[in-house]
């Protein structure tokens, strides 16, 4: 490391601790994030040889994707749930997805290379919906106690119908329990439209904790 590096980094009190060799795991979430995006690369390219142009283009939507799943969410109001991203928080915005771009006619190389790159982000968006989103479902049979979803729960409405990555989050308007008093379904409105889901389509959204000096306010 650059004794200027070394420098500035003690100036801000940051340490590096390396993980030992052949040993991804004790990155913990983060190496979990990693694994999501070699293993949907790996099946959206395959044997595929593309260009480095291409490939640049396809892990910049493929950041764009991962970067938009929502951690949490911090409106105090619930009838406006507000969620934060990553990219809320790294680029000031929820959506960090590459605008569209229009080459000439007469640019064919780059015409043809920008719609390779958008069919295999696209296909990886297929596969981030088919892979990782369960992960963040709790698919448990009821041989466990749960907590039911409650009204004014935050979630993250599953729509495989809609483009990536439009899905809606919304909070729930009233509940059905089942007979045994277990709620397996429940109703979200969005906007002036209201929709019957199983809870298996909800992904709840924790919110952020409180500063303590918030509160006294």
């Amino acid at each position: 490391m650059q004794p200027t590096l070394r420098d500035q980094l003690a100036k801000e009190q940051i340490r590096f601790r390396f993980n030992p060799p052949s040993a991804p795991h004790f990155g913990g979430s983060w190496e979990r994030e990693v694994r999501s995006v070699k293993t949907a690369l790996r099946t959206t390219l395959g044997a595929q040889i593309v260009t480095e142009e291409v490939l640049r283009t396809v892990l910049v939507e493929v950041e764009g994707i991962l970067n938009s799943r929502p951690l949490a969410y911090v409106s105090g109001d619930v009838a406006d749930p507000d969620p934060v991203t990553p990219n809320s928080l790294l680029m000031g915005r929820p959506d960090s997805s590459l605008p569209q771009v229009v080459y000439p006619e007469s640019d064919l190389l780059s015409r043809k290379r920008w719609r390779h790159s958008q069919i295999l982000s696209d296909h990886f968006w297929k596969h981030f919906v088919h892979d990782f989103l369960p992960t963040l479902q709790a698919r448990q049979k009821w041989n466990r106690e749960r907590e039911n979803i409650t009204f004014g729960t935050v979630v993250l409405i599953v729509d495989e119908q809609l483009p990536r990555p439009l899905w809606r989050v919304d909070t729930v308007s009233s509940i059905l329990p089942s007979s045994d008093g277990r709620v397996r379904t429940a109703v979200v409105k969005v906007k002036d439209h209201t929709y019957t889901r199983p809870v298996a389509r909800f992904i709840r959204l924790p919110a952020l904790p409180q500063d303590p000096g918030d509160s006294k306010k």
